[in-house]
């Protein structure tokens, strides 16, 4: 992989050669949508480039459930369309990436009086195991009171009829869009974050172009294109209204909030998905010796970059878990952390929130402007296939381009080539192994294998690298920060403390302690290998430790949120 493409000390570099040269397309939005569509492009023979405005995967996807799911909850909505369509791509996205997609059992509790019952529940995973095309091994079971309790003792028992299990997908959904978009760069795409899109330029009335703005330099280029996209997620009717063309669906932008606990206080066995009195749907999940909780769902028309938890989010959540789990008795104190954010929907008019459907739209606008709205986490590749097989008939029509058909079915993402989820446990031992030979710990080079796949080999020669000639700042941090920190700036485009806490270790929702003891070392290390000012250095502090108490502080008007200062 060309690291140096993708080196936080590049982009400046990176930006520059995007000025210069003209592209077959454009994409605005660095999440998993415009990561998918950058990937597939490049993938076909397209000339692609990619900003985005904050840090790749800062907005709607590092802030999801974490589920690559597939869809249960659509059946309610009769989506059978959706849920057979997305629980495909399940597959094929576990597939191409093990080290960031993990299947796990959930268990589906009923009780007296609630929403689901054995009948229903029987029935619903038996059409979605069919729908969706589950493997044998993960089809549905049905469990009485005994079996449940066996397998989760901190169920309410009270009116507890049994349960239904079933296997969803665990995965970090910052570091999926960060592989997927390492290949993609790989693969001959050029991407940027902190690059903001604030003009779009027009050749004859056709859109042929952005101006775009380093949010670190301050530097501005022109970036031209045969094609723009918008996959800008929550903001994606913002770029519609530069482009004049906002007008028919628009999006409505609902709020979901995780809280997460430390396995202690909340000693979750197994991943439970559970109904609310409200009718509402709420996941319960053990990660890493922690367990996190949620989704709201709400209306949101605050901050659409910084969603925050409220207070009523908080005491929601809170009341949903010691509802289905009155042992643990959690309060407000024992929130160790927590993450708001944004679904970016199509308007649905008099649907609640939770009724409306998360399906993908692709639109184009007068100019040109192609826009890909909607969507679900689990239906990235489909989605980013659609939208790469219009702009591929589009290049054709305007300039008799050809470009071969889509391939991402059968393509590994960055760290992916580990021989497939059948070859999973064994290249993690390998690598094991293989670290421990350097002088690592078995503990330390299994946890890099399974967070980075078949790039842990990478992290392995820093590692080398840095106990031979590390520098005073380095020696200052463990190996176990010292060399994913290298890394992240090295060859994940990491510009900032909290780029690399939040969405290259997500440490700050589950080692939240880590984060605060390790924190000034990363920030020196950092400031010394990017020559960062006095000024900026306090500026990504402050930055970093608003975010440590918004993790656990809920903020009181949503419609004026203490929102972080951006760079």
């Amino acid at each position: 992989m060309g690291e140096l493409a993708f080196a936080a000390q590049k982009r400046a570099a990176v930006l520059g050669r995007m000025g210069r040269e003209h592209f077959d397309i454009l994409i605005i939005g660095g999440g998993i949508t415009g990561a998918g569509i950058a990937l597939d492009a490049a993938e076909r023979g397209l000339k692609t480039a990619l900003v985005e405005m904050q840090d790749f995967a800062a907005g709607t996807s590092s802030r999801s459930t974490k589920l690559v799911h597939g869809g249960l909850r659509y059946l309610k909505q009769f989506e059978v369309k959706m849920v057979a369509e997305v629980g495909k791509e399940r597959a094929i996205v576990f597939e191409n990436g093990p080290h960031v997609t993990t299947p796990e059992r959930m268990l589906l509790p009923f009780h007296k009086g609630g929403t689901f019952n054995a009948f229903t529940t029987s029935v619903g995973l038996l059409v979605y195991d069919f729908l969706a095309g589950v493997k044998h091994s993960e089809r549905r079971r049905m469990l009485d009171i005994r079996a449940t309790l066996e397998r989760e003792p901190l169920l309410k028992r009270e009116g507890l009829k049994g349960s239904g299990s079933y296997v969803e997908y665990r995965t970090d959904d910052a570091r999926l869009t960060i592989e997927v978009m390492k290949e993609a760069v790989a693969r001959g795409a050029i991407a940027v974050n902190y690059a903001k899109a604030d003009k779009l330029l027009y050749d004859d009335g056709r859109i042929s172009g952005a101006s775009v703005t380093d949010r670190v330099t301050g530097q501005s280029h022109e970036i031209r294109a045969s094609l723009v996209i918008n996959a800008a997620g929550p903001w994606v009717d913002t770029l519609r209204e530069m482009d004049r063309s906002k007008e028919g669906k628009v999006l409505r932008l609902t709020k979901g909030v995780h809280l997460v606990f430390d396995a202690k206080r909340f000693p979750l066995r197994q991943a439970v998905y559970f109904d609310t009195p409200d009718g509402r749907m709420v996941f319960a999940i053990p990660r890493d010796g922690k367990t996190y909780a949620g989704t709201t769902d709400t209306v949101y028309t605050g901050d659409t970059a910084h969603p925050r938890m409220t207070a009523e989010d908080r005491t929601y959540v809170l009341q949903a878990i010691n509802g289905m789990f009155p042992d643990v008795k959690l309060t407000v104190k024992d929130v160790e952390s927590s993450w708001a954010g944004v679904r970016p929907l199509i308007y649905e008019d008099g649907k609640s929130p939770s009724e409306i459907s998360r399906k993908d739209e692709i639109w184009e606008s007068r100019s040109g402007l192609i826009t890909i709205a909607g969507g679900k986490l689990t239906g990235y590749r489909k989605m980013s296939e659609l939208v790469v097989d219009r702009a591929v008939r589009e290049l054709g029509r305007l300039h008799g381009q050809t470009f071969r058909a889509c391939r991402t079915r059968h393509i590994p993402i960055s760290g992916g080539n580990v021989g497939g989820s059948a070859g999973w446990d064994a290249f993690v031992s390998e690598q094991a192994a293989a670290g421990a030979a350097l002088g690592l710990t078995p503990e330390t080079a299994r946890a890099w294998a399974t967070r980075y796949g078949s790039n842990a080999e990478r992290l392995f020669a820093i590692a080398a690298r840095s106990m031979k000639e590390a520098s005073e700042t380095e020696a200052a941090l463990p190996v176990e920060v010292r060399v994913p920190l290298l890394y992240a700036m090295e060859q994940e485009m990491t510009v900032t403390p909290s780029d690399f806490f939040i969405r290259r270790t997500g440490a700050l929702f589950f080692q939240i302690d880590g984060v605060k003891r390790w924190k000034q070392p990363v920030i020196a290390l950092m400031s010394e290998h990017a020559g960062w000012s006095a000024a900026l250095e306090r500026q990504y502090a402050a930055e970093l430790d608003a975010y440590l108490r918004e993790a656990v502080t809920p903020v009181e008007a949503e419609e004026k949120p203490d929102a972080v200062k951006a760079i």
